[in-house]
């Protein structure tokens, strides 16, 4: 189907594909919180709903150890490609719930963007791919099969889509695998991810003594776990802000400057970002610009980090615990296990004796690179060309989506990240949002792929 006959149905129904988001977003299917399963599975059905009513042959939910799968397919012809997209409906707490300007599961329209939790990332993006294949089922224009995997649990690793992907990988056959979970530079400079860092996150505990302590009577005697916990992560980095981590680089791909080189001509104003984020300064590894930090060098950032008091007043205690939780970003050809596993030997090396040291594992994920030269990058590169005006510019990206190399590995197939969403969108963060252009111009930029893609496959 042609960019007009998209733009005069978008036209027509914008009101309509707005409503059916924010019903959506109301839903908080926040997977990381037990107390929130029953909602989870409520947004699992509403998606299966949507599903049938956009025009599939059937939508079915699997169950799984956690939170549930969402599968549908529409078969037009065999012997034509078939598109597999994937998505998630789950999204990440919304706390802290006082520094949002409005209730995160209440969107709320200003200055053209959808304010609430899950809003980019990733049910407005997710639904878009359900809107365009309304689109083009309503219009006759589905120009070969498609099949979806929307699943509840990307925001906790994934581990139970892994498990089904292995055991269904005849219903999952594909030729490209469609994803909508990463940004562009700019509305006006549209961009395709074609790296994503990979990922190790752990929990740190320390312990001193075996109670808490009154900070006056101990304090100066006994080692503070707080204060050694600071201590050890403050050590992880140099001056430099290369990563102490023994082993750490081994792996770490050097890219060419050449490579380098290309990447800097992306537009990317210094000032802005730092009025964006209201620092004075950005801080890198030395050698390495801002962006290059966030793409194609490896990270380590502390999430979060507790201990001792923390309520309303005073109270002078030396606490007997400890706790971080700790995300590194990891770029090709590192592996999460064997960062994890360096991880834990250099923390608990690095540990005093005053202090014991458990570390915790949690999910983790490899490190993916795109190549731009086969069908489903060019059919995107085309789609995004036709609908914004302008080449896109192929862009590695600091984020990780875990369960693409796990695709590629399974099933054989690379994936497309056709994301439309911005940096700016303050996802994971309060006061999440996405534009409604970005929205719109997904759903009309994803039915130009399956024409491109269906011509070049």
């Amino acid at each position: 189907m042609n960019r007009p006959e998209i733009l005069s149905y978008i036209d027509a129904n914008k009101d309509r594909f707005l409503e059916e988001l924010f019903e959506l977003l109301r839903i908080p299917s926040v997977s990381a919180d037990p107390a929130f399963k029953d909602d989870v599975q409520r947004c699992a059905l509403v998606v299966k709903e949507s599903l049938l009513k956009a025009g599939a042959d059937m939508a079915e939910i699997h169950q799984t150890a956690g939170h549930p799968i969402v599968y549908a397919e529409r078969t037009i012809d065999p012997s034509k490609p078939t598109v597999l997209v994937y998505g998630h409906y789950d999204v990440q707490p919304a706390d802290p719930v006082d520094l949002w300007d409005s209730p995160p599961f209440e969107p709320v329209v200003k200055d053209g963007k959808i304010y609430a939790r899950g809003a980019c990332d990733d049910k407005g993006q997710m639904y878009m791919h359900v809107k365009a294949f309304e689109i083009m089922e309503r219009s006759g224009g589905l120009p070969c099969n498609v099949k979806f995997m929307i699943e509840g649990e990307e925001e906790v690793g994934s581990s139970n889509l892994a498990i089904w992907v292995k055991e269904n990988k005849e219903k999952l056959k594909a030729d490209v695998i469609l994803v909508s979970d990463t940004s562009i530079i700019a509305n006006d400079v549209p961009s395709i991810t074609v790296g994503l860092r990979g990922l190790s996150y752990v929990e740190v505990e320390v312990t001193g003594p075996n109670k808490d302590l009154h900070s006056g009577v101990y304090g100066g005697g006994v080692a503070n776990p707080v204060n050694v916990l600071c201590e050890m992560i403050a050590s992880l980095q140099d001056e430099n802000h290369h990563i102490t981590i023994e082993g750490f680089y081994d792996d770490v791909e050097e890219v060419s400057a050449e490579d380098r080189a290309e990447m800097a001509k992306a537009p990317f104003d210094i000032e802005a970002y730092r009025k964006g984020l209201g620092v004075a300064s950005t801080r890198s590894e030395s050698g390495y610009s801002p962006s290059e930090g966030t793409s194609i060098r490896p990270s380590l950032d502390v999430n979060g980090i507790w201990g001792g008091y923390i309520g309303q007043g005073a109270k002078t205690v030396l606490p007997s615990k400890a706790y971080a939780k700790i995300s590194m970003r990891l770029v090709p050809y590192q592996d999460p296990n064997d960062i994890t596993r360096k991880f834990e030997s250099h923390f608990k090396k690095i540990a005093p004796p005053s202090v014991k040291i458990k570390v915790t594992p949690h999910h983790g994920g490899e490190p993916i690179v795109i190549p731009t030269n086969f069908p489903g990058y060019v059919a995107a590169s085309k789609a995004m060309e036709e609908s914004f005006g302008t080449r896109p510019i192929p862009e590695r990206s600091g984020g990780s989506i875990p369960i693409i190399a796990l695709f590629e590995k399974e099933l054989g197939l690379k994936s497309i990240l056709l994301g439309f969403g911005l940096n700016s969108d303050d996802i994971h963060s309060p006061n999440e949002h996405y534009g409604i252009f970005n929205y719109l111009k997904g759903i009309e930029t994803i039915p130009l792929f399956y024409k491109h893609f269906t011509a070049e496959s």
